[in-house]
């Protein structure tokens, strides 16, 4: 007995010898095999302690979960019943070939789970439409996942990208769910602030990435670009040529990805430079044809969108790209809530495989129901050859109407050439001091924008958002005179906004520098400066 227990312990000894030189060998191997991912690993776990990793989960979030500029101003919307032009969502019903489609999904067999990472024939949709998009083969169960809005894209990609110390590149002004969402994945957020450069020539000003400060910026941490354009909050369509600087920069990085959130996409109307062309927009003859459409041998394609171009179709990008979008902005359908990621598989497999754990499935009805909404959006809609035609041109006659109600209120107008938002300048107009000295929970030490827009919603009865909420701590200068107005709203509503603007021409600063009965000096609230 004594015996065969010896035989016992030295068989077990010899078996766990050889496992261990085993698992010794193998290991040796993956780090000959890939020895920059192994040194990054290293770096990001110092990095990780550097940045508190110690703290528990519920000591890091307490750091980041606070009032909002949202929750601020949605208030003060409901309190003060002002003319909301802050929030970006649409304020009339969807087209009636939405709403029909909507009608037909919910009376028909559709009210049961679906497929967690996309209802069949949605994703079989989406990757057909991608497919010409990429001017590559999208493989629907492989390469697309449908989500809860494109925010949970956004969460669910940087929860699958990003490992604790990992460091994302956010361009200034960005939307600021974004800087959440990194921190949240436990990434790094670090910033290239974009600057306004005006125009000449007749041309109009334009917002630039300076791409030397951005290569400044990159370092073995870096894992994460995000790129939004159309962009929120500016309008800015980023050109061809930006576009193609950035993908040599990416070539450079091995490890380096981009998550390219392209929800505007369908509203580029007014197109910068060395876009893929078509042509602006007079009313009489958008319809008539959409240059950017392709003819495959089987007809007329009319479903891309018309001056944007896709960052994972430009050469080597597909295999480093999260592309982002949704239907809510495109088909004022927001409360829908139907997003979707498009990527290459050995990412998507990733998203696929975290989404159980968030929901089930985005709404099956709902999902159906965009099935048919996004092939009839490609038929002709009104005097248009199609509904995104159709979309372009509302809005950039509501960008023009919004321009032109600011530009008489004394304020500067900085629009963009997508999306539906657009940035104004507010340095000339006077601010009453009392509001500059007020902190409110989301904005402790007020700011000058802050303070601009809750005076503009309590005693001019119109909301806008602070550009300094899209700006990082270190970089909030930079907004303190911008502020962020939707257009995306009913002429009327836009009519009593530009109403109730017309009274801010009162308060704009002379540029003698001479005081009028509303120039007000601020005392010591901004560094004693006339506001």
């Amino acid at each position: 007995m004594q015996l065969h227990f010896i035989r016992l312990v030295l068989t077990w000894t010899l078996i766990s010898c050889w496992a261990t030189d085993a698992l010794a060998f193998l290991s040796a191997l993956v780090r000959q095999a890939a020895p920059h991912r192994t040194r990054r690993r290293s770096v990001v776990r110092a990095a990780s302690k550097a940045h508190g990793e110690h703290k528990s989960l519920k000591e890091r979030e307490g750091l980041k979960l606070k009032p909002t500029v949202w929750t601020e101003f949605q208030g003060l919307a409901r309190e003060t019943q002002a003319v909301n032009l802050g929030q970006g969502f649409p304020n009339w019903q969807p087209p009636s070939f939405v709403l029909a489609a909507a009608h037909g999904a919910l009376t028909g067999p559709h009210h049961q789970y679906t497929r967690t990472a996309g209802h069949p024939p949605l994703v079989e949709l989406l990757a057909e439409k991608y497919s010409r998009h990429f001017d590559r083969d999208i493989d629907a169960d492989t390469e697309v996942a449908v989500t809860i809005g494109a925010s949970q894209a956004l969460y669910v990609a940087m929860q699958s990208l990003l490992s604790a110390g990992d460091e994302v590149i956010l361009m200034e002004p960005f939307f600021n769910l974004y800087d959440g969402q990194v921190r949240l994945a436990g990434g790094v957020p670090r910033y290239v602030p974009m600057d306004w450069r005006e125009g000449s020539g007749g041309q109009r000003g334009s917002w630039r990435v300076d791409f030397d400060v951005l290569r400044q910026q990159i370092n073995p941490l870096t894992r994460l670009i995000i790129l939004n354009t159309p962009q929120n909050p500016s309008g800015k369509v980023w050109e061809r040529s930006e576009l193609e600087e950035l993908a040599s920069i990416v070539r450079e990085h091995p490890n380096l990805m981009v998550i390219s959130d392209e929800v505007y996409k369908f509203m580029v109307f007014d197109e910068p430079s060395q876009t893929a062309a078509a042509s602006p927009l007079p009313a009489a003859s958008a319809g008539e044809a959409d240059s950017d459409s392709s003819d495959d041998g089987e007809g007329e394609y009319r479903g891309k969108p018309a001056g944007h171009i896709h960052f994972a179709s430009l050469p080597d990008m597909w295999e480093r790209t999260l592309t982002v979008s949704s239907a809510g902005k495109t088909f004022s359908i927001t409360g829908w809530q139907v997003g979707w990621l498009v990527g290459p598989a050995q990412w998507l497999t990733r998203v696929q495989l975290r989404l159980p754990f968030m929901q089930f499935c985005a709404p099956t009805p709902l999902q159906q129901a965009l099935c048919n909404i996004l092939t009839e959006a490609s038929e002709p809609y009104r005097e248009f050859s199609t509904y995104y035609d159709w979309l372009r041109h509302e809005y950039q006659d509501k960008q023009g109407k919004l321009c032109a109600a600011l530009e008489r209120a004394g304020i500067e107008a900085r629009p963009g050439n997508g999306g539906f938002f657009v940035m104004a300048e507010i340095h000339n107009i006077a601010v009453p001091d009392h509001y500059l000295r007020e902190g409110t929970p989301a904005r402790p030490e007020m700011t000058r924008d802050w303070a601009f827009c809750r005076w503009l919603a309590k005693e001019i009865g119109v909301v806008a958002i602070p550009a300094s909420a899209f700006y990082s701590m270190e970089n909030r200068h930079r907004g303190e005179n911008l502020v962020r107005l939707a257009f995306c709203k009913t002429d009327d509503v836009l009519d009593e906004a530009a109403r109730r603007l017309e009274r801010v021409a009162e308060f704009r600063r002379l540029d003698s520098g001479a005081s009028s009965a509303h120039t007000l000096t601020v005392t010591g609230a901004l560094r004693g400066e006339v506001t």
